[in-house]
């Protein structure tokens, strides 16, 4: 993996979203490393504050994504999540249709 795509492949469709995540409700789960299943991609989506999104070693990227931005999640890719500046976020799951 070269880094974090900066779009979802074409042909994907929404099936799913998370509740609202603050500081104050963001689960643990989420905070350690964790990857979604096979065929199901995220798409972080940040509404306010600053958002830190690691991917897990051996690639070990990091993005900070401000509020209005978004950030893409690939299945089976271990990653987690915390905040940089108080705010909310959620995520948008993805398959191909």
């Amino acid at each position: 993996m070269a880094g974090i795509p900066a779009i979802l492949p074409a042909g994907l469709e929404p099936y799913a979203r998370s509740p609202d995540f603050t500081p104050e409700n963001l689960p643990v789960k989420l905070q350690a490393a964790h990857a979604t299943k096979a065929g199901a991609w995220g798409l972080l989506h940040v509404l306010s504050g600053r958002v830190r999104y690691c991917l897990e070693p051996p690639d070990a990227v990091e993005v900070i994504a401000s509020a209005g931005e978004m950030v893409v999640i690939e299945p089976q890719v271990a990653h987690h999540v915390s905040f940089v500046e108080p705010g909310c976020f959620f995520i948008e799951f993805y398959r191909a249709s």
